[in-house]
């Protein structure tokens, strides 16, 4: 029989520590190819995020990075897509987390939180352009408020810690979402300030649960 892991005190587990500078770089890429439907790079890519981020093993890793990429893959037609299956693969997901690292508590909980963040990420896009380049905006406060709450649940730390970690990847969605709105140009110069909000994201993100 399979239990759940429960981390003792000590050194950091696998899920508390990572390198925050890998992440964005994988994260990076996963959105340039998930905007562009280039799932073969979403996949990659999302093996590396589930390795690096969630310290899986790699049975578990190889499982996981699937389940991400049919929750997307769900999730991406707009209009007409599939919000309960894609809550259902994040279920599963977050299950292997659990079953590697006794957290988080309920997994359909932390997979609910995960698409509500898709949720206010996708209203905003289609909500449309506030007229200010996203470098120079706060980020919406819905969207920083849902990944606040994500993060909080999933690794059991005060949304006060979080909200940094949140505002700044809120920030790399905003500039994702005008590097689309503008063409989705290889050479935008807005690919290294997402890249840079996401490094920063990553770093107050570890900074708060590395413990």
């Amino acid at each position: 029989m399979i239990g759940t892991v429960k981390v003792s005190a000590g050194a950091p587990s696998r899920l508390r520590s990572f390198d925050p500078v890998r992440l964005a770089d994988l994260e990076y890429q996963a959105w340039v190819g998930y905007y562009l439907r280039r799932w073969p790079r979403v996949l990659i890519a999302s093996v590396g995020l589930v390795r690096v981020g969630f310290g899986l093993g790699w049975y578990r890793t190889m499982r996981g990075a699937w389940l991400v990429l049919r929750a997307n893959q769900l999730w991406a037609p707009y209009p007409g897509n599939d919000p309960a299956g894609a809550r259902a693969r994040m279920r599963r997901f977050y299950a292997l987390v659990k079953l590697a690292h006794g957290e988080p508590d309920d997994p359909a909980r932390a997979a609910e939180l995960e698409v509500d963040w898709w949720r206010a990420h996708r209203e905003g896009q289609h909500a449309g352009d506030r007229g200010e380049p996203a470098g120079d905006a706060e980020p919406g406060e819905e969207l920083t408020g849902a990944l606040t709450r994500l993060y909080s649940y999933v690794y059991g730390e005060p949304e006060s810690a979080l909200r940094q970690a949140a505002v700044e990847r809120a920030r790399a969605m905003d500039l994702s979402d005008q590097w689309i709105r503008e063409g989705c140009q290889p050479d935008s110069g807005l690919l290294p300030l997402e890249h840079a909000a996401l490094v920063r994201s990553y770093a107050a993100l570890l900074a708060a649960v590395h413990r």
